[in-house]
């Protein structure tokens, strides 16, 4: 049986999401050592990776149970407990035997989190701090990432894709409880492209912005922290 399973961790101390062969450190690699401990040893295939830091509220993964593994109720509840409380099951449901996370994706969700504060060791792992935002310059130039683009220049080097154009459908920023929050969504994202565009907002003009979006001029800014970002929702 092929199941959706949706994934919340707090990626702090993981080297991103993905296996890796060279370290255990990751969420996926820790999420199939407890599942091969229930014999569950199909891969994990998630809707995509996120980075070393980058954290998630709505990852979506797909697995196949073997026949013994029918309660999802039951291997929701043993999951948790086994996990780490860095990660958690959020949700386990029965999808068709077509159902892909990866190439099944429509849309992905993500979020990043500033705070015009000094930084603490309580939300130093979770909120990137800054000294000062224009947000009404933030909200108005977050706009100009809107539609489709080429994002070469907002894309970690080394990167290996066909196409480094983007159809972003939102992207908007509002304040909540003294957090400014950044939405983005779209049909995919490069690697490090949210970081990239977040770095770009606080550091470049308009003018500036259009120019890199457009591919006339690279301004290399450096991407924002990777613990302030969220991948949030998964759209099929």
């Amino acid at each position: 049986m092929r199941c959706a399973i949706t994934l919340a961790y707090n990626g702090t101390s993981y080297l991103g999401s993905q296996t890796q062969t060279e370290s255990k450190n990751t969420v996926l690699g820790n999420f199939e050592h407890v599942l091969s401990q229930l014999s569950i040893n199909s891969k994990v295939i998630a809707s995509g990776r996120t980075d070393k830091g980058v954290h998630a509220t709505g990852q979506l993964c797909h697995v196949d149970l073997p026949p013994f593994w029918s309660d999802l109720q039951k291997l929701q509840r043993v999951l948790n407990q086994m996990l780490p409380n860095t990660i958690e099951v959020k949700n386990i449901r029965a999808v068709s035997d077509d159902f892909h996370a990866r190439y099944g994706a429509k849309r992905r969700v993500y979020r990043y989190i500033l705070k015009e504060a000094h930084s603490n060791p309580f939300e130093n792992d979770f909120i990137t701090f800054v000294q000062s935002v224009d947000f009404a310059k933030l909200q108005q130039n977050i706009k100009l990432f809107k539609g489709e683009h080429d994002f070469k220049f907002f894309m970690k080097t080394g990167s290996d894709v066909k196409s480094t154009s983007r159809v972003i459908y939102r992207a908007f920023a509002y304040k909540y409880k003294g957090y400014i929050v950044l939405n983005f969504e779209a049909n995919g994202f490069l690697r490090s492209q949210i970081r990239l565009m977040v770095g770009a907002l606080l550091k470049l003009g308009a003018k500036e912005i259009e120019e890199q979006l457009t591919c006339e001029k690279n301004y290399k800014i450096k991407p924002a922290a990777s613990n302030g970002l969220y991948l949030s929702k998964i759209k099929y």
